[in-house]
């Protein structure tokens, strides 16, 4: 179990030069709505207890250098449970938030609803989930933090609801509180890191890592993609109505020679020996931080999705295959990585390399077909321009699904086929001795791409 910070603790934890926001007014008949026998005895406790007034501290605050607005929950106030005027203080901090048009960043540790308050209490979720929605629609990044013990409403609005979550390892995660639990239910499926391995929070950070990895989020999720001149002050394109500049695609890292044979596309490509995507990505960023799962239950190691500094320091969303078969979670994670990108501004960059889907019987039951056809859609819908590079393997519609039409490239040691060679050979009932005059036959090599207009061109390795 991760130690208990109170909210000003895990405040302090995140950043400096904390401002609380003016705290809205509701007035409570004795005991509050439901009249229940008790509660404001039990208020005026926690009071003591913690010196707040309230289960929420909201301000704003800077981490890193940038400003953000602050919702930090104070467990020690009735277990950090949500009633109506823990509603109202997250309701202005989302208020401010847009008005100012800053980021917003959750401090989670509640146990849910405040039974005192009865349905009042439970409706402040559909408060806080229109708050979130407000925020996304005006292209606010929203980060959460998981402390000990994130549960019942505010995991499932706040904390799951968050564009990037992160967690305190060992913290309670979950829908059901310890008390509400099944008698037999493994504690341990309950927690920061079993979240994390179910693809629902995409990082468990260290509390001494907290404040940098809050900074470096803060920093590539506020970056303009590019700035306009809106009202004397400067915005990115995106906010400003404008259009967002496509990338361009990495620098080729591989032998340079283009392959002779179709067969020689295949071994150069499959060779161990060539660049994978974490050696693009590392020569194309500065930094970058990664996100992590499909918020459906899964992960996939085959599937880099995140946010980088890219040239001249443009915040660029990048999702990249590792030359595994992709998974189901991966498709899924690649395709919320795009959207996220779409309502923040910022261009997105593919590398293609996959011998193809993941096709055994547990990616049917995860469904492959339905998380690749939801792939396809959110490249096709993208609202902000997406860049793809083939750096390896380009395996049939499992590699197609992260590629963009119009604008897809290649390096010298790729290829790109509607099916493996092998693969073709044994559908036309060939022998495999006729293998390499099929990969022939399927013109895979990136000139014969070229020449069939489906990619845009051959990059060149760097320096040329």
């Amino acid at each position: 179990m991760t130690e208990r910070f109170s909210a000003r603790e895990a405040i302090a934890l995140a950043g400096d030069d904390f401002r609380e926001l003016p705290v809205p007014m509701r007035e409570f008949k004795p005991d509050g709505p439901l009249s229940w026998q008790g509660y404001d005895d039990a208020r005026r406790r926690a009071l003591t207890r913690t010196g707040e007034d309230e289960s929420v501290v909201c301000g704003t605050a800077v981490i890193g250098s940038t400003r953000a607005v602050l919702i930090a929950f104070e467990f020690g106030f009735l277990g950090g449970s949500l009633g109506a005027r823990t509603g109202d203080r997250v309701e202005a901090a989302y208020t401010h938030a847009r008005a100012h048009r800053l980021p917003v960043v959750s401090l989670v540790a509640t146990g849910g609803s405040r039974m005192q308050e009865g349905m009042l209490a439970l409706t402040q979720l559909q408060r806080v989930a229109r708050q979130s929605a407000l925020a996304r629609e005006a292209g606010l990044p929203q980060i959460a933090v998981l402390r000990d013990p994130t549960t019942g409403g505010g995991w499932a609005t706040l904390g799951a609801g968050a564009d990037v979550t992160l967690a305190l390892p060992g913290a309670q995660v979950g829908f059901a509180g310890s008390r509400v639990r099944p008698s037999d239910a493994d504690p341990a499926a309950y927690t920061a890191e079993a979240q994390m391995a179910a693809g629902a929070v995409d990082a468990v950070v260290r509390e001494e890592e907290l404040r940098e990895t809050l900074a470096l989020w803060l920093t590539l999720l506020t970056a303009p993609a590019a700035e306009a001149e809106v009202g004397g002050e400067v915005e990115s394109e995106a906010a400003s109505g404008g259009e967002v500049e496509p990338v361009s695609p990495p620098a080729a890292l591989g032998a340079p020679g283009l392959p002779a044979t179709g067969w020689d596309a295949v071994r150069h490509a499959r060779s161990p020996e060539r660049p994978r995507a974490a050696a693009y990505l590392d020569a194309y960023f500065s930094r970058r931080a990664a996100i992590g799962g499909d918020r459906c239950g899964g992960s996939d190691d085959g599937m880099l999705c995140g946010f980088g500094s890219g040239p001249a320091g443009r915040t660029v969303a990048y999702a990249a295959q590792c030359g595994t078969a992709t998974r189901p979670a991966g498709y899924r994670t690649a395709a919320r990585l795009i959207r996220l990108a779409g309502r923040l501004g910022f261009p997105v960059l593919t590398l293609v390399d996959t011998p193809g889907a993941a096709n055994d019987a547990q990616a049917e039951r995860q469904g492959a077909g339905s998380a690749i056809a939801d792939l396809f859609a959110a490249v096709a819908t993208a609202r902000t321009p997406v860049t793809t590079l083939v750096i390896g393997e380009g395996g049939s519609g499992g590699a197609l699904a992260l590629a963009a039409p119009g604008n897809t490239w290649a390096t010298p040691d790729s290829y790109f086929s509607v099916i493996a060679p092998e693969l073709a050979a044994a559908i036309l009932k060939r022998p495999a001795s006729e293998v390499r005059d099929t990969a022939d036959q399927l013109r895979i090599r990136p000139q014969d791409l070229v020449e069939l207009g489906v990619i845009r061109g051959i990059v060149e390795h760097a320096g040329r």
